[in-house]
């Protein structure tokens, strides 16, 4: 088993509902646990200003499912939940899931990279993922997770009162 770490984002169709009916899915996944689940939070859209709020969490998934596996299972699941891909890219969505860390790898390929290409730059990312990564988490290219939170500042994030699980 490897700890995968997940993102998951939402503002349309009830944010909250599409977090918690994707982390259910997650949940039953085959070959996988759900491990932990930070706390869910709403932050300011990236991209066209004119759109609602996200809420987001992190989740921490142990799998023996394959990279490209565990990415088909989630895109799957986005379209389950009526995630429709554009051309426009930070657009509204009903659900994004994104694989942010998985295990120790480094992977560069057509579909997927890993760690996630931009999670450096997301206090969305990295404060939730910081509430269920332990205390020294170093990425796999090197960085650290403290490092990566000293870098990026928690504005325009809000923890909501509900939580996850």
């Amino acid at each position: 088993m490897e700890r995968v770490y997940l993102g998951l984002g939402s503002n349309l169709a009830e944010p909250l509902r599409q977090l918690r009916d994707a982390l259910a899915a997650i949940a039953e996944l085959p070959c996988s646990q759900l491990a932990a689940v930070s706390s869910f939070y709403a932050s300011d859209p990236l991209g066209p200003p004119d759109q609602p709020r996200y809420a987001n969490a992190v989740a921490a998934l142990d799998t023996e499912l394959a990279p490209l596996e565990l990415l088909d299972s989630l895109q799957h699941i986005e379209r389950e939940q009526g995630r429709v891909r554009k051309a426009e890219r930070w657009g509204p969505r009903t659900l994004d899931l994104d694989i942010l860390l998985f295990g120790e790898r480094l992977l560069a390929e057509e579909r997927l990279t890993v760690p996630h290409y931009h999670m450096h730059a997301r206090a969305f990312v990295l404060y939730p993922l910081a509430e269920i990564a332990p205390a020294d988490l170093q990425l796999p290219d090197g960085r650290t997770l403290s490092a990566l939170l000293t870098a990026c500042p928690y504005a325009g994030l809000e923890r909501l009162a509900e939580r996850a699980l």
